[in-house]
């Protein structure tokens, strides 16, 4: 396998560090010290460098003001963010962008995509359905009246969506298809109720009540949904290896400094064994979500659908940043607990990101039934 990325790709890559280089992880209170959310909004000035750097449009294509390129540059990004635990919506805002630009229609597109890639609108996304567990499009009902459509359900745990301008919500119709409604935050009939995910971020449980949605805010091609959630979870498992990549870097690094009997505990062998171990981790992370990433760029055919490489990235996110963050904790001893150091923040956001989209358990289960699906060799 070749995963040498294109010119493009490392100059996103190059322009993405150039933006977080500056960010620290600790710069809102600590989600252990505190109540509810760790602030009531996204990282705005971040968000405003961002959008004049052209990284919120990178995904976007050239009419719209865009660089063209594809949902692997999309990840290098993510990927970027992650390390500095960076508090905007940058998946759901560019897999949402990315979807519209898809499967939208020409007026849907010309409304939406030239501002979200200027910053200038933000887009969200609900996909953890009622529970959390359950497939996102079964929370919410939508049926044609009329000349529009009316949703009626709750989706919760959506990320940000009091920021966010628009929510892009999954449905589905009497039939039983699915669809995506591209709804603004105050559409008579949306309610939102605040939430706090694991890491202290601000949530929200999105309640429909008899919305009135108009055709060109629907989003009815067939797959589009399925699509655009393998995006999303693709995306997730990017912000697990940036995570990690970091949280190893952190561990190394202490390491290294930290002294018993007179030498650096990195120079103990069962220190290096886990060490080790949890790199080989990150290497698979980062194998399984290349390869994700490419599938759902590319178009390319394999023995199971594109929905196959994802459950095998995000099985390996899920159970690969646990660990890392597990073993770090360990080898930082208490000073790992210490409010004051930023590993327990990292520690958080990586249980928030293992559960997201569906943890592990959840994904072999839908890797055993693409399998049975689908004869091999």
């Amino acid at each position: 396998m070749d995963f040498t990325f294109t010119e493009e790709q490392q100059a996103a890559v190059e322009a993405a560090v150039a933006v977080f280089g500056d960010v620290v992880a600790d710069s809102v209170p600590s989600p252990a010290l505190t109540a509810g959310a760790v602030a009531d909004d996204i990282d705005r000035p971040l968000w405003r460098k961002l959008a004049d750097a052209d990284l919120l449009s990178l995904v976007l294509a050239a009419e719209y003001g865009g660089a063209g390129l594809d949902p692997i540059a999309l990840c290098l990004m993510l990927r970027e963010s992650a390390k500095v635990l960076a508090r905007v919506p940058l998946l759901e805002n560019s897999a949402a962008a990315l979807a519209v630009q898809v499967y939208a229609t020409d007026a849907l597109r010309a409304d939406v995509l030239p501002r979200a890639g200027r910053g200038e609108l933000i887009i969200t996304v609900a996909a953890a359905g009622r529970t959390g567990h359950d497939p996102a499009e079964l929370a919410v009902t939508a049926r044609r009246e009329e000349a529009e459509w009316v949703l009626d359900g709750m989706q919760t745990a959506v990320p940000w969506a009091q920021s966010a301008d628009r929510i892009l919500v999954p449905a589905h119709t009497g039939d039983g298809t699915a669809v995506l409604a591209l709804l603004p935050r105050l559409r008579n009939g949306v309610r939102l109720a605040d939430q706090t995910s694991t890491n202290g971020e601000r949530h929200a449980e999105v309640h429909l009540d008899s919305v009135r949605v108009r055709d060109e805010e629907m989003i009815t091609s067939t797959g589009a949904w399925e699509w655009l959630r393998n995006l999303l979870t693709t995306g997730t498992c990017a912000l697990a290896l940036g995570l990690g990549q970091a949280v190893l870097a952190m561990t190394s690094a202490y390491t290294a400094k930290r002294e018993q009997f007179g030498f650096p505990v990195a120079t103990f062998q069962a220190v290096a064994v886990q060490a080790a171990d949890r790199y080989i981790d990150l290497r698979a992370m980062e194998a399984t979500l290349w390869q994700a990433a490419w599938r759902i760029s590319s178009g390319a055919n394999g023995a199971l659908p594109p929905a196959g490489d994802v459950a095998v990235a995000k099985i390996w996110a899920s159970e690969g940043v646990r660990r890392v963050v597990q073993t770090a904790q360990h080898l930082h001893g208490g000073f790992g607990a210490d409010t004051d150091y930023a590993l327990h923040r990292y520690h958080a956001w990586a249980k928030q990101l293992e559960l997201s989209l569906g943890p592990a358990a959840a994904h072999e289960e839908a890797l055993g039934d693409l399998l049975a699906a689908h004869a091999l060799g």
